[in-house]
């Protein structure tokens, strides 16, 4: 867990640097071409402001992920290298403050998972799983027989 004890904080700003496992941020990641594995790494400054908290640095994260056009696998490099974030004490935003701590491990997964590749590519000019055999027609070329509109099984049909 990723939290920061007001107190601490009440006669200068602190650094929190360190690392959060997968199982910590809990990303209950659904997509089956990325998997969280590594930890993520947070370099992180935490100032109080007289309506809450002001915190900025960076976080990074390795992704595993297979490619949705070749299905290799691949390392994506998550990075955030500006990361800001306020956490008001009052309003409709108001962060929970717990025993004098303020939880930021929700805010961080949240800001993550946004990060997460869509479609995750090996590299931009990937062009997915190629026909390499030397037979005569390719798959993406139509055959005289195959020729035939998608609507004529419909046509054949009596109802």
């Amino acid at each position: 867990m990723l939290s920061v004890n007001l107190r601490h904080l009440e006669e200068h700003e602190i650094r929190l640097q360190g690392e959060l496992s997968a199982a910590e941020l809990d990303f209950a990641v659904r997509d089956p071409m990325i998997r969280t594995g590594p930890p993520l790494h947070y370099d992180l400054k935490v100032q109080k402001l007289s309506d809450g908290l002001l915190v900025t640095g960076a976080l990074w994260l390795d992704l595993d992920c297979d490619c949705v056009r070749c299905l290799k696998p691949f390392r994506h490099e998550l990075r955030i290298a500006h990361w800001t974030r306020h956490f008001p004490f009052a309003g409709e935003e108001q962060v929970a403050v717990d025993n004098d701590c303020v939880d930021l491990t929700p805010y961080v997964r949240e800001d993550i998972l946004l990060e997460f590749p869509r479609h995750p590519l090996c590299k931009p000019e990937c062009r997915g799983l190629e026909n390499t055999s030397s037979g005569p027609a390719r798959a993406s070329e139509p055959r005289g027989d195959a020729v035939a509109s998608p609507w004529a099984e419909l046509n054949k049909l009596k109802l």
